[in-house]
């Protein structure tokens, strides 16, 4: 039997609420974009690069995404000592090269997880709290929502255009 991307009930986006859950919702809202795009595809279709010559994929985002809110939030914010799940010291972009369809369940799995492991993290964090970010700017958890946010539309529009490529569904 092959493999399918689950489908997921997206979260709205609020139309009106405090700053924290206004950004905690459009990151979830975000967050689950992302999924959808995958959503009803098999493991094969999400390790499709179907722009060439870019080797940019579905499942390539889900990962690249992964360590992003890894680094951000539990790594930068709040500075636990844990590695990437995919990037090494010898290759910087393998969260997308080197994709295997058989690990894709396995991969959306740990993607979940570690928006889940994020979010616990930082759920008592107030949005003013600093930290060193990159090149000694000194930013605070506000930035990071923001940020995410950003980072989220950004691929979830190369997202889109993926999913067209491959199956030729659009929307959402």
């Amino acid at each position: 039997m092959t493999w399918i991307a689950p489908s997921i009930e997206r979260r709205e986006f609020p139309a009106a609420a405090g700053e924290r859950e206004m950004l905690q919702r459009w990151l979830d809202f975000h967050r689950d974009t992302l999924l959808t795009k995958c959503a009803g595809l098999t493991a094969e279709q999400l390790v499709q690069a179907s722009s060439p010559p870019s080797n940019l994929t579905l499942l390539g985002l889900v990962r690249h995404l992964t360590e992003v809110e890894r680094s951000w939030f539990r790594r930068r914010f709040v500075g636990e000592d844990i590695g990437d799940h995919y990037i090494t010291e010898d290759n910087l972009d393998a969260d997308f090269d080197d994709l295997a369809p058989a690990a894709a369940a396995r991969e959306l799995a740990a993607f979940r997880t570690e928006i889940e492991a994020c979010d616990k993290a930082v759920a008592d964090r107030g949005l003013d709290e600093t930290f060193q970010g990159n090149r000694g700017r000194t930013l605070n958890l506000r930035w990071i929502y923001v940020h995410m946010i950003e980072e989220y539309a950004r691929h979830n529009g190369h997202a889109d255009l993926l999913r067209e490529r491959i199956d030729g569904v659009t929307g959402g």
